[in-house]
């Protein structure tokens, strides 16, 4: 399938290389130069603008870093993706994670170009992508879906479909309270645990084979135990998604009060510098108020 990759981050680059091993024919493009270097050799094609995806593409997938920066490439008057297309077949892919608000928007003006549209935001990091272990849920017409099913699952196996509209949305930000409000409690276990002498990999063996153990946590104990907080997803991107969440949640009128501490928390760690680290950088932050060594 002819398929074109806009947003080159890091989840858009693995993205893109899964694609292309997986036989498809890709065209990227990235906002800012040099990022699609290294899929050049590997065989994509890189875009001039962002809006020819269409001349060589039916399918067009977004990975962005947020709200605005969709709307940029997909509603820009004149050249955005969602209006460009020329004539019907063409299907766009959105699998940032971005605001219903300006998810609906970006669904109208395909909506009125012909151009059909899916949201698929997904779970994982880079890493996931690569190893391909990545979950996206979708939402949008049935049959868009289906048409797409399998590309999507050449990207991750673990596919959803959440049904129509922005339901996929939805999901992903209540996935992602989850995954903020679980660093932060390990952060607290084990900054807790250290105060008291425990030697971290003591407390996190334990950790691992305990109840509270989740895919997650296991995968955060080999960083925590090198005292590594090389981004897999930042802190600022996280407190991002909380925007996001707590926005949905006073749209639905539901109180959020322990994300709205971790919302407050990941703030506190942007605020010191920690922003570009790993959002597990909460512990570096209880590190520091404590007293204890930290990075």
């Amino acid at each position: 399938m002819d398929v074109s990759v806009l947003g080159l981050g890091q989840m858009g680059t693995a993205i893109a290389e899964r694609l292309i091993r997986a036989g498809h024919q890709v065209s990227v493009w990235n906002r800012s130069k040099g990022k699609a270097d290294s899929l050049v050799v590997e065989g994509a094609f890189e875009l001039a603008a962002a809006h020819q995806a269409w001349d060589r593409s039916d399918v067009c997938i977004t990975m962005v870093a947020d709200s605005q920066a969709l709307a940029d490439i997909a509603l820009a008057p004149g050249g955005g993706i969602a209006h460009t297309a020329s004539g019907k077949g063409k299907t766009l892919i959105d699998m940032s994670t971005v605001s219903a608000e300006v998810s609906r928007e970006v669904a109208d003006a395909a909506a009125g170009a012909g151009v059909e549209y899916l949201r698929a935001p997904v779970s994982g990091n880079p890493g996931v992508v690569r190893a391909g272990n990545l979950t996206i849920i979708a939402s949008g017409e049935d049959a868009v879906f289906t048409s797409v099913e399998s590309l999507l699952r050449d990207i991750g196996p673990q596919v959803f479909y959440a049904g129509e509209g922005d339901a996929a949305r939805i999901i992903k930000l209540a996935l992602n309270l989850m995954v903020a409000g679980t660093a932060e409690l390990l952060a607290e276990c084990v900054a807790l645990a250290e105060s008291h002498d425990v030697r971290r990999d003591k407390l996190l063996e334990v950790v691992a084979a305990s109840a509270v153990a989740s895919p997650l946590v296991k995968y955060k104990i080999g960083p925590l135990l090198a005292d590594d907080y090389t981004s897999t997803f930042s802190s600022r991107l996280m407190h991002k998604d909380l925007d996001l969440v707590l926005g949905a949640a006073a749209a639905g009128g539901v109180p959020m009060p322990v994300t709205g501490v971790v919302h407050q928390l990941l703030q506190a760690c942007i605020s010191t510098g920690l922003g570009e680290l790993d959002f597990m950088s909460l512990l570096v932050r209880l590190q520091r108020e404590s007293g204890q060594t930290s990075v």
